[in-house]
């Protein structure tokens, strides 16, 4: 049996000799083994294998040491067969092994600890054909994090949940050059997740943290489990015509999508968990919370400040790059749709225009992106804060200053009887460069 790790040592060298060794024998099976993807999440692997057809398949853990083992009936390896599947590899799967054994084709995964798994097949859907996918989880999980309880005075700062779009088996939009879109929005988020924990009175935290796949609603949960009072989720999409550009935000909608643009877009991201490989799915069923939370006041307040972080965002977007929709869009994107979280849906640009493409690739750009974001957030909750919130605690004494021209940050800061370090401090500031209109907190205790 082939032994491609430590991490695929060997691999490269064997490959070719080991396709002519096998392609007799591949011939006289049914169906073909394409490739073997690997990808690690904190909670748990996905191993994917792709198909020519649906695999029958006998799966049965071994011990001393633990492995678990994969045959796939009538099946032989696709000619020059040769996987990468090194960055799934970490704790719960130290190497793959796979070769050919009588009638089927094994593969072998040798484990670093007890691990419970989950199986299933899907059928194809573009650019995948069929797949056989196996979930392995801690046999023994951690324990869940305790959400530390809110200090006496039960002050907390302003969370925010960053979801960058796509990732793992789901590439989401692939524009020219191999830019893919799921690599720009993870970037993007622990930019913008990294600039607001710099931020005094913020705390922010990636929902996926990796190249690795999160249903869509389990997007959701996560927030809630933060207790989070804004989630942004980061995309990058695509349009059947490579001329359509510039940035938007979207929020929830009721009543259907308030534009073609926005129906298919939001039609597109709600196919993700097809791609990204989730078992029975069905973008029609909604949970009963949900379906009564939609008409409920509370989801009525949560789209009213959806809409105006979204106005603050678009004004500072507005600043650094194209705007390809100047208002607020609206569509029934599934991701959206935490009863009691205002939550926007961002797209940074569309990664089908060659030119946004190239742009969206670099890191210059991102910052841009980062930073208006960020502006616009902070904009709003500093008009805004959420009560019980360290923000509001501030906001009582605070003082805010509109910039005029010809204003400077040592100018300011005379004028108020603080410093210049102190100011950006409380903004978030990295330099002195400031603009005009834009609005400083001048620190409480001045």
């Amino acid at each position: 049996m082939r032994r491609p790790c430590a991490a695929v040592r060997n691999a490269r060298s064997l490959g070719a000799s080991l396709a002519l060794l096998l392609a007799p024998w591949a011939l006289v099976h049914a169906e073909t083994l394409h490739n073997i993807r690997a990808y690690e999440a904190p909670d748990h692997t996905r191993v994917v294998f792709d198909t020519s057809a649906a695999v029958e398949a006998s799966i049965f853990p071994l011990s001393n040491p633990d492995r678990l083992v994969i045959d796939l009936g009538n099946t032989g390896p696709a000619a020059g067969f040769d996987p990468d599947v090194t960055g799934g590899l970490g704790r719960r799967v130290k190497n793959m092994r796979w070769g050919p054994r009588q009638s089927t084709y094994r593969v072998v995964l040798d484990l670093g600890m007890p691990v419970t798994r989950k199986d299933f097949k899907l059928p194809p859907i573009a650019p995948y054909g069929h797949r056989l996918v196996i979930d392995l989880f801690d046999e023994r999980p951690a324990e869940a994090a305790v959400a530390k309880p809110a200090k006496p005075d039960g002050l907390r700062p302003v969370v925010i949940a960053i979801d960058a779009g796509h990732g793992g088996e789901d590439p989401g939009a692939i524009g020219a050059n191999k830019v893919y879109e799921k690599r720009i929005t993870l970037s993007i988020a622990r930019k913008l997740a990294a600039r607001f924990n710099q931020t005094p009175g913020y705390r922010a935290f990636l929902v996926r943290t990796g190249d690795y796949y999160i249903p869509l609603r389990r997007r959701t949960e996560i927030a809630h489990r933060e207790r989070a009072h804004l989630f942004l989720s980061i995309h990058a999409d695509a349009f059947r015509n490579p001329k359509v550009s510039g940035a938007s935000v979207y929020m929830l909608s009721e009543s259907g999508a308030d534009s073609e643009m926005a129906r298919y877009l939001a039609e597109k991201e709600n196919r993700s968990d097809l791609f990204g490989g989730v078992s029975n799915v069905s973008l029609d069923d909604m949970e009963p919370y949900l379906r009564q939370t939609l008409t409920d006041l509370s989801m009525q307040g949560k789209r009213r400040y959806s809409s105006d972080v979204g106005d603050e965002v678009l004004r500072q977007l507005n600043q650094v790059t194209k705007l390809h929709k100047k208002q607020v869009g609206h569509a029934g994107f599934v991701v959206l749709k935490a009863p009691d979280i205002p939550s926007l849906l961002i797209e940074t640009g569309f990664i089908s225009n060659p030119t946004e493409a190239r742009r969206l690739n670099q890191a210059e750009h991102q910052g841009k992106i980062v930073r208006a974001i960020h502006q616009g957030v902070v904009n709003y909750w500093r008009a805004n804060p959420p009560p019980g919130t360290l923000l509001a605690h501030r906001a009582g004494s605070e003082r805010n200053h509109r910039i005029q021209r010809g204003d400077t940050l040592s100018g300011i800061a005379a004028r108020y009887g603080t410093t210049v370090v102190r100011i950006r401090q409380a903004n978030g500031l990295a330099g002195s460069r400031i603009r005009v209109g834009q609005v400083l907190t001048i620190p409480a205790d001045s």
